[in-house]
């Protein structure tokens, strides 16, 4: 059996054109992406609820997640390599006075983690609060910024929102070069692995390599995958693809949307469209929108992530190229400023290298505890 389960085609089609007609009368609601997102839970039902449902995680799934998890570990070695040895370089004995000059040189090393300013200054100041003008112990310091990181990191617990009947809609946004046509594919490998068909729709019209990347994917994995034409509409790929899943009752739709427009506001029309037509179809859909980010990208993502949290009021967020090169520090101000979950983590090139982000195995992961 292929990664996804094999659809049976529709014995009626309509042509693209029909589809683009259709996909402009749908966008003439006022819908908004920002209007119709709700909060994480509405209209939903667990992850958990969906993997009791169909049989439970099997042992070589939770073998295989382990073993994801060790290798995320060596993706968090330049973070982990900042946060153990650079701090140690500031004791030079056993126990080191907190002055002044003692804490700027602890933020500089804490920025370098890429946590941004904000998470390095609390850190800071709740090692200030306690210490100052008294001696700390490098195991002391360690203990304090992982209590702050973890305190930072919670977030809800659910890994996906799922609709309650019929397909869930998700949209997947971020920036060429993310990772993003290959976090699809392990997206969609994770939600057959639950036992969920998958469709996927190519609606990235105008960066012809996403589609057919996106296109070789879905025939590698043994799954439908809806397209348009090179420059076309989104919205009819959009609109084309929610009406297939439901006519195949298909139980997760993907769909990828543009890496990049000309300008913010292009994007934001585009993205508006898309959703009006999908809920012209689906009224609470799409039911997530997934941001990719760039593990490698440090503070640019950043930027990335509240260009897109503008743009589409982004629901959870898939941290992908969690390699060596990477600073796994950058989750940390896109929680604080955005509340944005991080919903998965991905390292690789397989469909299988795609983990469910857990706070305490990724803090631990910058402490070599896994």
């Amino acid at each position: 059996m292929g990664i996804f389960k094999r659809f049976k085609k529709s014995d009626t089609t309509t042509s693209p054109s029909e589809n683009r007609d259709h996909a402009e009368q749908a966008a003439h609601s006022n819908n908004t992406p920002a209007d119709n997102i709700k909060n994480r839970g509405d209209e939903s039902t667990s992850a958990e609820q969906s993997k009791s449902a169909s049989g439970g995680t099997t042992e070589q799934q939770d073998y295989d997640r382990g073993n994801l998890w060790q290798r995320l570990q060596s993706g968090l070695k330049k973070t982990r390599d900042v946060l153990k040895t650079d701090i140690r370089d500031l004791f030079k004995t056993e126990g080191q006075l907190v002055d002044d000059e003692f804490l700027k040189r602890l933020f500089a090393i804490l920025v370098k983690t890429d946590m941004g300013g904000g998470p390095a200054e609390k850190i800071k100041s709740h090692i200030e609060s306690q210490f100052h003008g008294r001696v700390i112990k490098f195991e002391d310091v360690l203990k304090i910024i992982r209590g702050e990181l973890t305190e930072l990191l919670i977030q809800p617990t659910q890994p996906v929102r799922f609709a309650q009947s019929g397909p869930s809609i998700i949209l997947v946004v971020g920036v060429n070069g993310s990772g993003k046509t290959t976090s699809i594919a392990k997206l969609a490998h994770h939600f057959q692995a639950e036992g969920k068909s998958v469709l996927l729709g190519a609606a990235d019209t105008f960066r012809a390599a996403a589609v057919q990347q996106l296109t070789i994917w879905a025939e590698r994995l043994g799954g439908d995958i809806v397209k348009g034409d090179q420059g076309g509409d989104p919205a009819a790929v959009a609109h084309r693809s929610v009406a297939q899943a439901i006519e195949q009752d298909v139980d997760v739709c993907i769909i990828d949307t543009a890496g990049r427009l000309q300008t913010q506001t292009n994007l934001m029309k585009q993205l508006e469209k898309i959703f009006r037509v999908i809920q012209n179809q689906i009224p609470a859909a799409p039911h997530e929108v997934f941001l990719v980010l760039d593990a490698t990208a440090g503070q640019n993502g950043i930027s990335q992530a509240r260009g897109f949290s503008e743009a589409a009021n982004c629901t959870g967020i898939i941290l992908s190229k969690l390699d060596g090169t990477a600073k796994g520090g950058v989750i940390i101000p896109i929680r604080q400023e955005f509340s944005i979950p991080v919903l998965f983590v991905g390292q690789g090139e397989q469909p299988e290298d795609l983990a469910v982000f857990k706070v305490d195995e990724f803090v631990a992961g910058l402490f070599d505890e896994v």
